[in-house]
C-alpha cells in the first residue's frame, strides 16, 4: 500500500537527554492511524517532526515523497499546506469569528476571490454540523462546538494529511462521541490519511485503523485495531486495561527512596 508519511530510525534528543531512540511508523494513504503512549514517551516530539519543526538527530521522516528535514524553509512552508492540524486546545483565533477563522488559511496561502471563499468556509462547516455558526466569536461556542470548528479549519487548505493531537480532551461524552465519528467520517469521505494521538481508548479503538504503542522513545507494540484490543503484550496489556502496574513505571527513574532518607539523615 502507498504510504503517505515514513518515519525512519528517527532519533532526537534535548540536550544530553535522548526522547526518540529510534522510531519507525508508516501512515498509509487514506487510513486512520493512532499513535498512543504514556505522558513522557515522546509522542509531541514525534508530532513536531511531522510536520518538519524539529530536524532530527539521526534518521528521517519522508511526507509525500520529500525528506522535510532536507527542505528549504519556502519548500517546507509549501508542503505544510498538505498538512491540517487540530490542535490540542483547537488554536482558534479569539478575536476572528468563525468564519473568519477558516477563511484565515485560504485568504493567506491562496489567491481565491471573497465569494469563492465564503463558499467554502460554509462547506467546510456545514460537513461538521455548524454552517449557521459562522458569525459567532470562539468565546460562544461550547467545548465541543469549538472543536469542530477546530476539524473544519484543519481541512481548509485541502490536506492529504490531517494530524489530531488530544481531540477528545476535556470533551462531554456526546460531543467525544460526534468527534470521533467526524475523525472517521471526513477521512473517509476527503480520502485522506490521519494520525489521532490520544489517550482515550474507548473512542479512538472505534475509528482508528492502525495503533502504534510508544514507550520510551521507541515503538513498543504495533498491529491492526482488533489485533492489539487482543494483545498478551504486557505493554498493550497495561496501557488498554489502565492497570498500575507493568512495563510502565508509576515513578520517574530514581534512587531508592531509603537510601534518599539515609543519605540526608
Amino acid at each position: 500500500m502507498d504510504n503517505l508519511l515514513e518515519v525512519k530510525d528517527l532519533h532526537h534528543s534535548y540536550g544530553p537527554r535522548e526522547v526518540l531512540k529510534g522510531i519507525n511508523l508508516t501512515i498509509p494513504r487514506g487510513k486512520v492511524v493512532g499513535i498512543m503512549g504514556s505522558s513522557g514517551s515522546g509522542k509531541s516530539t514525534l508530532l513536531r517532526h511531522f510536520t518538519g519543526q524539529l530536524h532530527p538527530s539521526k534518521g528521517s521522516v519522508n511526507f509525500m515523497g520529500k525528506v522535510l528535514h532536507e527542505l528549504s524553509s519556502k519548500e517546507l512552508y509549501q508542503i505544510r499546506l498538505k498538512m491540517g492540524m487540530m490542535f490540542q486546545v483547537s488554536g482558534l483565533f479569539t478575536d476572528l469569528s468563525v468564519f473568519d477563522n477558516m477563511a484565515f488559511p485560504l485568504r493567506e496561502n491562496t489567491d481565491l476571490p471573497e465569494e469563492i471563499i465564503r463558499d467554502l468556509v460554509l462547506m467546510k462547516l456545514q460537513a461538521v454540523g455548524l454552517r449557521n455558526a459562522h458569525k459567532l466569536m470562539p468565546s460562544q461556542l461550547s467545548g465541543g462546538m469549538e472543536r469542530r470548528v477546530a476539524m473544519a479549519r484543519a481541512t481548509a487548505t485541502d490536506p492529504a494529511l490531517i494530524i489530531y493531537d488530544e481531540p477528545f480532551a476535556g470533551l462531554d461524552p456526546i460531543s467525544l462521541n460526534t468527534i470521533a465519528n467526524l475523525i472517521r467520517k471526513l477521512n473517509d469521505a476527503l480520502g485522506i490519511s490521519s494520525v489521532v494521538v490520544t489517550y482515550d481508548l474507548a473512542e479512538s479503538l472505534k475509528i482508528v485503523d492502525y495503533i502504534y504503542f510508544i514507550h520510551d522513545g521507541v515503538v513498543v507494540a504495533q498491529g491492526e485495531t482488533s489485533e492489539m484490543i487482543g494483545s498478551q503484550d504486557p505493554f498493550v496489556r497495561q496501557f488498554l486495561h489502565a492497570q498500575p502496574d507493568g512495563p510502565v513505571p508509576f515513578h520517574y527513574p530514581s534512587k531508592p527512596y531509603p537510601e534518599e532518607l539515609l543519605k540526608e539523615a
